[in-house]
């Protein structure tokens, strides 16, 4: 069974940053890619970056790009966010997801991201 926990999230002032983590178990993590996405409050899911298997190539959103870095490290199982310089619209449950595209499955239980002053 697929299990994806992520953590990492707060509140966090405007220009600061915070970095998510996602624990993965029940699949062979490091031939998966990963992805994560995000949830703002009345909005449906977005997609934010995308790390293929090895973490060699990372793909971001336009909106998060020079902000944001996805990472990886496949001895932990785990999937990382960097996210700094945070703006209040980055405000969001933020979910660690299996696979590079497609339907936001399977995914974590999210963690929140309050960005405010």
């Amino acid at each position: 069974e697929v299990q994806l926990v992520e953590s990492g999230g707060g509140l966090v002032q405007p220009g600061g940053s915070l970095r998510l983590s996602c624990a993965a178990s029940g699949f062979t993590f490091s031939s998966s890619a990963m992805r994560w996405a995000r949830q703002a409050p009345g909005k449906g899911l977005e997609w934010v970056s995308t790390i293929v298997s090895g973490g060699a190539s990372t793909f971001s959103a336009d909106s998060v790009k020079g902000r944001f870095t996805i990472s990886r490290d496949n001895a932990k199982n785990t999937l990382y966010l960097q996210m700094n310089s945070l703006k209040p619209e980055d405000t969001a449950v933020y979910y660690c997801v299996k696979g590079p595209v497609g339907a936001f499955w399977p995914r974590g239980q999210g963690t929140q991201v309050t960005v405010s002053s």
